[in-house]
């Protein structure tokens, strides 16, 4: 189709005007914000009136030095003007300008022309020079201006106009080496003084970013533990009522509430960590949860068919410490609900010597079954842990069970090791991060199981 296109309509026909390339727009260097392709802004404003201060006062200058230096005439504005306008290109080629803006300072001396503020122009491209890291070339350009006035001053004036002049005083060149070598501490100055604002401002943002980065894992910890634990009660609760559906469809019912309190239970936990998102200042729309929920938890998990006991009293914490134990609690249930053939656990807590102790055992064995596991919650417990200064453990027992160990200080600084370790000294699976210790041949479970319990 396209060939007999082709072949109707002839030809492409040539279009009127010059070539493609030709019609490109042309960049001339400038764009209408005053900045060129690069970016960098042209000076117009302060150069312009720079030019117009050293004009003026130059020729204000001129009237207090007559009789003493050459009157001023076109070859003196039109040295004035050179001096002055390279400084447009101070930002982006400061080397060329301070060495031309001092080359063409000295020439205008060497005429003979009245001092004034010329040299005001060599100070702002050795300040251009000096902020932009060329501090060579600045030092360098003022040294040879001055050592060039000095040298004029005290031996070319004969042979250059005014005739008749004098030899300056060496007092007078002390004055003026003064006066350079305060220009050249000030532009070192403000030299340092901007390379401390952006390393200031490197530091502020890579602190904004590490931030942000501790939050947003912060939150993504907060939203694998809510959702896990209750997406593992309606896992197992839909599947209860599936099976149940016909045979005995009262309990079908009774499962099927209970996947309905949990997926309310959880949209509510989301709502509060997605509050952190607000605008900053707002304060929280609900408490966190701690350990004061844990028959809440206890009656979850026994909605799901595990058996939960409770050792120890639930001691009051800091909010911090508070819902770090709650969380390392409610992952380790909701990985028993997973992935453990067991439907009995015990959670123990001990408060001693201001480090909370968490326990979490249960008597496997691994199901095998595949519960559809991150296997970032052993990592979660572990980052929440360490935020605390504390310690996470993690693997099985000889008699085949899997044991949670938590250490968690409750002022920070003070780390102190989980109690017991996982299997009283048995060595916890690979990949577990931070797992050590060496176990008797007897203790050490099988491969299986390794790779059923790692999938926590």
């Amino acid at each position: 189709m396209e060939e007999q296109r082709a072949r109707r309509d002839g030809p492409p026909r040539q279009r009127h005007g010059p070539p493609a390339r030709w019609r490109r727009p042309v960049s001339f260097g400038r764009r209408r914000d005053g900045a060129d392709a690069s970016g960098a802004h042209w000076p117009v404003a302060s150069t312009a009136l720079l030019t117009a201060l050293v004009l003026i006062g130059t020729h204000v200058a001129a009237r207090h030095q007559q009789g003493h230096r050459e009157p001023l005439d076109a070859g003196a504005y039109a040295l004035l003007i050179a001096a002055c306008g390279p400084l447009l290109w101070r930002r982006r080629r400061p080397v060329p300008v301070v060495y031309g803006t001092a080359a063409v300072t000295l020439a205008y001396l060497a005429a003979g022309y009245p001092y004034g503020p010329v040299v005001l122009a060599v100070a702002v491209a050795c300040f251009a020079a000096v902020v932009s890291g060329r501090r060579r070339a600045a030092w360098t350009a003022v040294g040879l201006l001055w050592a060039g006035h000095t040298l004029i001053a005290l031996w070319l004036y004969r042979w250059l106009p005014p005739p008749g002049g004098a030899a300056a005083p060496w007092s007078q060149q002390l004055v003026v080496a003064t006066w350079v070598v305060a220009v050249l501490a000030v532009c070192e100055v403000a030299r340092v003084r901007r390379e401390q604002w952006a390393r200031d401002r490197a530091e502020r943002a890579q602190a904004a970013r590490r931030r942000a980065d501790e939050e947003r894992l912060r939150i993504a910890r907060e939203l694998h533990d809510v959702l896990a634990h209750s997406i593992s009660v309606i896992n197992v609760q839909a599947g209860v009522g599936l099976a149940l559906l016909d045979s005995d469809p009262e309990q079908a019912r009774t499962a099927l509430t209970a996947v309905k309190a949990a997926s309310k239970e959880a949209l509510d936990e989301v709502r509060q960590v997605l509050g952190a998102l607000r605008a900053p200042g707002d304060a929280p729309r609900a408490p966190a949860p701690g350990l004061d929920r844990l028959p809440e938890l206890v009656e979850q998990a026994a909605s799901a068919g595990l058996t939960v006991e409770i050792e120890g009293t639930a001691p009051g914490l800091p909010p911090g410490a508070d819902l770090a134990a709650f969380r390392v609690v409610q992952e380790a249930l909701t990985n028993v609900v997973r992935h453990s053939g067991s439907r009995r656990a015990r959670v123990r807590l001990d408060l001693t010597g201001g480090t909370l102790r968490l326990r979490i055992d249960d008597d496997g064995p691994a199901t095998g079954t595949d519960a559809g596991g991150s296997g970032h919650g052993l990592a979660g417990m572990r980052e929440r842990a360490a935020a605390l200064g504390g310690a996470i453990e993690a693997g099985p027992r000889p008699d085949g069970g899997w044991r949670v160990s938590a250490a968690l200080p409750l002022t920070t600084g003070t780390a102190a090791p989980a109690e017991d370790g996982p299997a009283r000294g048995a060595a916890a699976p690979s990949g577990a991060a931070g797992q050590t210790g060496d176990a008797p041949a007897a203790a050490e479970p099988s491969a299986a199981q390794k790779a059923e319990r790692e999938e926590r």
